[in-house]
């Protein structure tokens, strides 16, 4: 079975300022790098809208009304420091749920073997009743409630390698057994969770990476906690939030990893998929704000998940 890539046409539709490092131009450089002859065997699809409502499974009751009011007739609104909402935010928003969930119905049905979904904005820093970190909805917590809801999974397991903690989807799901998130992060860093000792119900693994290390410390880390704590979960799906701003060139971090990095992680992962869940993972792109290390890091991950 081949890899499907479900790419957003609408990725413009999110607005953010001038020089602010979430922007449409993160997806130009990805597809660029997909569209290469490497990447000829991938399945494509475009995102469908999805109903936001599904929001209501991970977000309190409101929050997406609050988004709706927030959200302006034109231009950009500012909701923090650093998280911004324009008039189409939220359609943008719906195709990237839509790619999560028709890549989460093509792996469970045995269509695709796994999947890559190239959308934005980012959702894993968005928590039950907070959006922050440049991400409005938190996407793969849906996917992840869906997987359970749809195709009846007993246990979902959530992977997390960008650079930044995931605290929206730890906040989530820190109280239920039935979904195990698993992080690597550098330490300290925005958000500033994720501390090793954040463990929630035994359901949550964070691994605190020092500034300036590499390669070598991940694989360390991932070696001796996180794969061993993913394998013993025997998760029914693999789901990645899939970020690349541990890249060495990236401007709003300071791990020092290279695309290589980025292959091995997948590749383990998808060892255990296959033991556990015949191979069933959907990943979702997060971060990664340098152009280049962006596109190499996706190249790295979406090549392995296509050759295994």
């Amino acid at each position: 079975m081949t890899t499907l890539l479900v790419s957003q046409r609408n990725f413009e539709s999110h607005v953010t300022p001038a020089g602010h490092p979430e922007r449409p131009d993160r997806l130009r450089a990805i597809e660029e790098a997909l569209s290469r002859e490497r990447f000829a065997g991938l399945k494509r699809k475009d995102a469908p809208a999805a109903d936001l409502n599904l929001a209501s499974l991970v977000h309190d009751g409101g929050y997406l009304e609050a988004l709706r009011r927030v959200r302006p007739a034109e231009g950009v609104v500012q909701i923090d420091e650093d998280t911004f909402i324009s008039s189409g935010s939220l359609d943008a928003c719906a195709t990237a749920l839509g790619a999560g969930l028709s890549a989460l119905e093509a792996v469970a049905m045995g269509e695709v073997r796994n999947a890559f979904c190239a959308v934005r904005p980012p959702g894993h820093h968005a928590e039950m009743a907070q959006p922050m970190g440049f991400c409005l909805i938190n996407t793969i917590a849906i996917v992840a409630r869906e997987a359970q809801r749809k195709f009846g999974a007993e246990r979902v397991a959530i992977v997390d390698f960008d650079v930044h903690h995931g605290n929206g989807t730890q906040d989530i799901f820190k109280d239920d057994p039935s979904v195990f998130y698993a992080s690597s992060h550098q330490m300290p860093l925005f958000p500033g969770t994720g501390a090793p000792s954040e463990t929630g119900v035994g359901n949550v693994v964070n691994v605190a990476l020092p500034g300036r290390s590499g390669g070598e410390a991940m694989r360390e880390a991932y070696g001796s906690r996180i794969l061993p704590a993913l394998d013993a979960f025997a998760p029914d799906f693999v789901l990645v939030s899939a970020g690349f701003d541990a890249d060495y060139r990236d401007p709003l971090a300071g791990l020092n990893w290279v695309s290589a990095d980025f292959g091995w992680i997948t590749a383990r992962l998808m060892e255990i998929a296959d033991r556990r869940c015949e191979g069933r993972i959907v990943s979702l792109l997060e971060g990664g704000y340098d152009r280049a290390g962006l596109a190499n890091g996706v190249a790295s991950h979406v090549g392995t998940l296509m050759d295994g």
